[in-house]
């Protein structure tokens, strides 16, 4: 008897998301940043664990509705806690129990979940008994609350083995061999924006992002071409840098995390257009994938 389900991975911003589902699939395939709000849409990765398929599913973080931009990742992040056969919810050892108290609000015993302690390897023992002594009081809302070390891989066993448990019966839903359903250009359009994320600052990381015009696939390479949308004109110069500094930075970056997922070579050109107010834009969101 075999046993599948979809296991959304919710928190709140920076809470570790992406991070855990790279770590628990063994690849990369979620961008991944130090800053926050840089997950925008629902991504997945189907993790095999003796005889059962579990489809993690990565979202944008909890977090106020600002711009219609952000209304969009508050959405998903909403949609995929009721879409889910279980919920893991991240929290970092250093937050207080608030945002918690907010996901229970809002899940309101919809959905069963997991707590999951992340970041456990930034204090101490003390700090983490303290943290974990916290969520006792709400014992009776979660099945199980587990602390991991995303990058020391601790907690991830007992992860899956309490997960496993809390699935359903089924076939599996998906080709065992797979990574994830993802697009390819919907994850390489997360590595350039990683890239931008990592070596632009400011505000300009949260008012880019990254459309796949074409990909052309070879047996030992790819040919991937790739515009850079930006909300002001000032913006331009600075993503593009002097004398082609900046974007040739953002590009190497995005091309090797590329090439180790795909296991060739990769030519990207990378294109910067700037459409301005674009966040606030429902039309045009909706026309690059928004909706």
């Amino acid at each position: 008897m075999t046993k599948a389900g979809f296991v959304s991975l919710i928190g709140r911003p920076n809470a570790g998301k992406s991070t855990l589902m790279n770590s628990l699939l063994g690849e990369k395939i979620a961008m991944v940043s130090q800053k926050a709000n840089a997950t925008r849409r629902r991504s997945n990765a189907i993790v095999m664990y003796e005889k059962t398929q579990i489809i993690f599913v990565d979202t944008p973080g909890l977090h106020e509705r600002e711009k219609i931009l952000n209304q969009f990742m508050l959405d998903e992040a909403l949609k995929a806690m009721g879409d889910c056969d279980l919920i893991v919810y991240l929290a970092p050892v250093t937050d207080s129990v608030d945002h918690y108290e907010k996901f229970l609000q809002r899940n309101n015993g919809k959905v069963k979940h997991i707590i999951v302690i992340s970041k456990i390897d930034q204090v101490s023992q003390e700090k983490l008994f303290k943290t974990i002594s916290s969520y006792n009081k709400f014992a009776q809302h979660f099945e199980a609350l587990i602390p991991v070390a995303i990058p020391k891989k601790v907690g991830h066993l007992d992860l899956l083995q309490i997960i496993s448990k809390n699935l359903p019966e089924s076939p599996f839903l998906y080709d065992p061999n797979d990574l994830t359903s993802e697009l390819v250009r919907d994850i390489y359009a997360g590595f350039i924006r990683e890239g931008i994320f990592e070596n632009i600052s400011d505000e300009i990381p949260y008012e880019s992002d990254v459309i796949i015009d074409s990909i052309e696939e070879d047996a030992n390479l790819d040919k991937i071409h790739a515009t850079i949308i930006i909300e002001k004109d000032s913006q331009k110069g600075i993503i593009i840098g002097k004398g082609g500094e900046s974007i040739k930075r953002i590009g190497k970056y995005a091309r090797e995390k590329i090439e180790f997922l795909s296991g060739k070579k990769a030519y990207l050109n990378l294109q910067v257009s700037v459409k301005k107010g674009w966040t606030k834009d429902k039309a045009f969101l909706e026309e690059i994938g928004y909706k």
